[in-house]
């Protein structure tokens, strides 16, 4: 699944619109990282324990994005967008959303091709004629693929 923030994708055309798609997570950091955090602002410099936090939780609001486009039947997300806001000074809230839609590839030779989307286009093809090669791992693998923002085990 493509996720991107502009409102188009560079050869591919835009089939099916969706509708809005989001991720939505809440959370607090733990006492025991709080209390190193409140140690390491006095010093100043990135405070770690946060880093992580904010990381994770933007990973997971995608994952919830990314779930409920494929959910809907989209492999693509365009105008992507992230929203952050403090609850009670002691919760974060990161939010993700953006419209969810089904893109073609345009193949190479058409108008508004790309070396990417010619690419995908052959894979697909490939994929769709039973065409898998050793070489090519992208038409081995089912569409639309596992999202990146899921857990990795």
């Amino acid at each position: 699944m493509l996720i991107v923030t502009t409102n188009d994708i560079p050869g591919y055309r835009v089939e099916a619109v969706l509708g809005e798609v989001m991720g939505m997570t809440v959370r607090s950091a733990n006492i025991g990282a709080n209390f190193v955090a409140s140690f390491r602002a006095i010093g100043g410099g990135e405070v770690n324990e946060y880093t992580q936090l904010v990381y994770e939780s933007r990973q997971q609001v995608m994952e919830r994005m990314w779930q409920q486009a494929a959910q809907r039947g989209g492999n693509a997300i365009v105008a992507c967008r992230f929203d952050t806001g403090e609850i009670a000074a002691q919760f974060s809230e990161v939010c993700c959303y953006g419209t969810a839609v089904v893109v073609v590839p345009i193949p190479e030779g058409e108008p508004g091709s790309t070396p990417q989307s010619a690419a995908d286009a052959r894979s697909r093809a490939q994929q769709a004629f039973g065409q898998a090669t050793p070489g090519n791992p992208a038409a081995q693998q089912p569409y639309p693929p596992q999202s990146p923002y899921a857990p990795q085990p």
